[in-house]
């Protein structure tokens, strides 16, 4: 069994800044790609960012510039840091890690965290 904890969301301004973290813990061999989706209310989860397991990144276009994606293997852990937040990128943010477990055929399989979430005021 795998869980992922999302951390660090609240309130701030526009302007702003916000750290999420998102630990993954349970049974797991090793962790390929991590992302951080996001969803506003009355619209669909969309990408925000993920990062491979060598640290390749990518960003939606929206937040390029803005916010950084980054991991650490040994913790198992991604974060995202959110720098010049606009109102727009009031959401939940869920992250999703591709686990790779111990069995013989070293399945990958996604899991979700909880959700955290993030309200930038104007």
């Amino acid at each position: 069994q795998v869980q992922l904890v999302e951390s660090g969301g609240g309130l701030v301004q526009a302007g702003g800044s916000l750290r999420l973290s998102c630990a993954a813990s349970g049974s797991i061999f090793s962790i390929n790609d991590m992302g951080w989706y996001r969803q506003a209310p009355g619209k669909q989860r969309e990408l925000v960012g993920a990062i491979t397991s060598a640290g390749s990144t990518h960003y939606a276009d929206s937040v390029k510039g803005r916010f950084t994606i980054s991991r650490d293997n040994t913790k198992n852990t991604v974060y995202l840091q959110m720098n010049s937040l606009k109102p727009e990128d009031t959401a939940v943010y869920f992250c999703n890690a591709e686990v790779v477990d111990y069995g013989p055929w070293r399945r990958a399989v996604g899991y979700w965290g909880q959700g955290t979430r993030v309200t930038v005021s104007s």
